[in-house]
């Protein structure tokens, strides 16, 4: 079992990682009702959270289905931070999350998310600041360094277990790297192996099946493991990663009707949270791994990503339902 503060989760549990525009209520209902044990919001900025910025304050927004459900916020001005953890705490989370890990010009220029690698003395004062100002268990998200000459995992590591988190979920990249290359999970397991650190170690990058959470588990001997681009459009992954632990076989692929379905689920939910012109713009990015590998499928697609009304994109559902119904994912 692993605890995240008072919070009991399975052996290995995994994770739907923090993503903008991608881990809304809607995805993350699904990814829960597939396996996901802990979800997280998409990363919210504390700066708009103080100023009631609409974007930011939906994004607070969870379903009491999704728990236990953490919430995401950066920044790097402690008066903010700690303002935005008040917010927070009224929505009622389970877990608070930092993003120190972001990558993103537009975060990092501003001292935050990734940003702040640059500045150890400056993230440990603004975590002890944070963990001291709510009763809610406080969990960091951050990557291995600002760039490979600046690996410091293994201090932050520790200097954050000793301000009070509870648990330290690692990108095994630093961010010069942004997503490119390989992510090296090495250091993670590093850190998980010194004796000083007792909290869960969790990793993330790269873990596209479930050999790799495998090889994850077993060879890096993580705690669990934050699953991020790989459930992108196949919330399916969860439950097959589950599988093949308990198993060592593969869970058959779900079908064209299965697909359908959730595909269908998933753009009413984003319609019924964020309205008709949000709800079918933001989940386009979806349909593309939805329904992956069928052949000559490149119309259909098309039609899903260049509606403008969610008619058009249920039309486009139906007209796929009916022309590979029968087909068979391998």
């Amino acid at each position: 079992m692993v605890k995240i503060g008072n919070i009991e989760l399975p052996d290995f549990p995994l994770l739907l990682a923090p993503m903008e525009d991608v881990s809304d209520p809607p995805f993350r209902t699904l990814c829960k009702e597939n396996g996901a044990d802990v979800v997280f919001t998409e990363f919210i900025s504390s700066e708009g959270l103080i100023r009631d910025a609409a974007k930011s304050t939906m994004k607070l927004d969870i379903y009491e289905t999704e728990r236990p459900v953490g919430i995401q916020i950066f920044g790097a001005n402690l008066e903010s931070m700690l303002q935005s953890v008040e917010i927070v705490e009224r929505t009622k989370p389970d877990i608070i999350d930092i993003n120190f890990g972001c990558p993103v010009k537009k975060v990092v220029s501003r001292g935050a998310g990734a940003g702040i690698l640059k500045d150890i003395d400056l993230m440990v004062s603004l975590t002890e600041a944070m963990v001291k100002h709510t009763s809610l268990p406080i969990t960091v998200k951050t990557r291995l360094g600002w760039d490979d000459d600046s690996i410091k995992i293994m201090e932050v590591a520790e200097r954050l277990q000793d301000v009070g988190i509870k648990a330290l979920s690692i990108h095994g990249r630093t961010r010069a790297q942004m997503y490119k290359g390989n992510a090296n999970w090495a250091p993670i397991a590093e850190v998980k192996n010194n004796p000083r650190i007792h909290i869960p170690i969790f990793g993330n990058g790269d873990v596209t099946t479930p050999e790799l959470a495998m090889k994850m588990r077993d060879e890096y001997g993580l705690d669990g493991c934050m699953i991020g681009r790989a459930s992108i459009g196949y919330p399916w992954f969860f439950r097959e990663v589950k599988h093949f632990f308990e198993t060592g076989t593969h869970l058959a692929k779900p079908t064209m009707q299965e697909r359908v379905e959730v595909a269908r689920r998933h753009l009413q939910m984003a319609i019924d949270w964020k309205g008709e012109k949000l709800g079918v713009f933001e989940t386009r990015r979806h349909y593309t791994n939805y329904f992956k590998g069928i052949p000559n499928f490149k119309e259909h697609r098309m039609k899903m990503v260049t509606s403008d009304d969610s008619a058009g994109v249920f039309a486009a559902f139906d007209e796929v339902l009916q022309k590979f119904g029968d087909y068979s994912f391998a």
